[in-house]
């Protein structure tokens, strides 16, 4: 499917998540078959200041296409600058505009999906970065702010007439942030009532799971955010799933501790020592989760300060799983 003059070779998207979605998790996604990748929210007034952090979000790798970049704000001024800034620097085949997130030092700014809360303002957002950018425009929100004030179907109307080329919704409000169940009835609802591509977001953690939001929602893209993390090969396991009806098995142990290897491999070359230290922690957790003997591990791991003692734990993890299942 074409988004704008963006060709989309696939069915389901990475998730943009802020500290998560990095350069070396997207690679990796990517590889493993995410047809549209998102990175972390670049914050416009970042941008504006030039902040050198913030620059860095939205790098993205030349194997990396297509590829969007989600930006924050609520300044149309600003957002439009931004938007600028972010497709002449970065190469981005699309600009996607977060007025989801719950996260309370984002709303509290008015920013994220306090944005729904002011659609006037929302909408003159939208069309200001449409006028200025050469590239499809995406918007991504929530169900609502809370069960009192569900507006999400009223708020893709007014993204389409603002000229949004997608929108992505979870189904949680944000007063739920990531708690309770998503609603995908009121997914289905906004797909129903828009005639630009939807994309449904939320509780998808399975390749099961993908053709269940599908079916149930009728969407034309499936986002996965949490379920993709120790986990990249739900796009791989879910097109197959999509394409043949069948599914195949789950790596085994060898095979998730030799991708944990490359990706911290990845974030090295991105990062320094400190910083993909903690990186490779964080992603080295969710990809030894369910294994066994995963607790002492994961506990050996969190007590190293350094990359290469590390990497020689995650190899020594590998080795055990190979030698154990020879003996049986």
């Amino acid at each position: 499917m074409n988004i704008g003059r963006v060709e989309i070779n696939g069915k389901i998207i990475l998730a943009p998540m802020a500290g998560i979605t990095d350069k070396a998790f997207r690679k990796i996604c990517k590889e493993y078959g995410a047809a549209l990748t998102i990175t972390e929210m670049v914050s416009a007034k970042g941008l504006q200041f030039k902040n050198k952090k913030t620059q860095t979000l939205m790098e993205i790798s030349q194997d990396e296409h297509p590829a969007s970049v989600q930006i924050f704000g609520s300044s149309p001024e600003n957002m439009a600058e931004s938007a600028k800034v972010v497709r002449e620097k970065s190469g981005c085949d699309m600009i996607d505009i977060n007025m989801g997130c719950p996260v309370p030092k984002i709303v509290k700014n008015g920013d994220g999906c306090a944005l729904m809360k002011d659609i006037k303002l929302a909408e003159n957002i939208i069309s200001t970065v449409k006028k200025v950018v050469d590239c499809p425009v995406t918007v991504k929100f929530r169900k609502g702010w809370d069960e009192k004030s569900i507006n999400c179907v009223e708020f893709a109307k007014m993204c389409e007439c603002a000229g949004a080329d997608m929108v992505a919704i979870h189904g949680r409000t944000r007063a739920q942030q990531y708690s309770g169940k998503a609603d995908w009835d009121i997914i289905r609802q906004v797909k129903d009532n828009v005639k630009i591509p939807v994309v449904a977001n939320g509780d998808v953690f399975t390749p099961h799971d993908v053709i269940k939001i599908f079916e149930h929602t009728g969407a034309d893209f499936v986002m996965v955010g949490r379920g993709a993390l120790g986990n990249p090969w739900i796009f791989s396991m879910s097109n197959e799933l999509i394409e043949t009806g069948i599914i195949g098995d789950e790596p085994d142990v060898s095979e998730k501790v030799s991708v944990a290897l490359r990706h911290i491999q990845l974030i090295c070359e991105y990062k320094a020592e400190h910083t993909a230290v903690i990186q490779a922690k964080k992603h080295i957790n969710w990809y030894l989760k369910g294994m066994y003997r995963s607790k002492e591990f994961k506990s050996k791991i969190d007590n190293l300060d350094k990359i290469d003692d590390i990497v020689q734990a995650l190899e020594g993890v590998k080795s055990d799983y190979i030698r154990e299942a020879l003996i049986r």
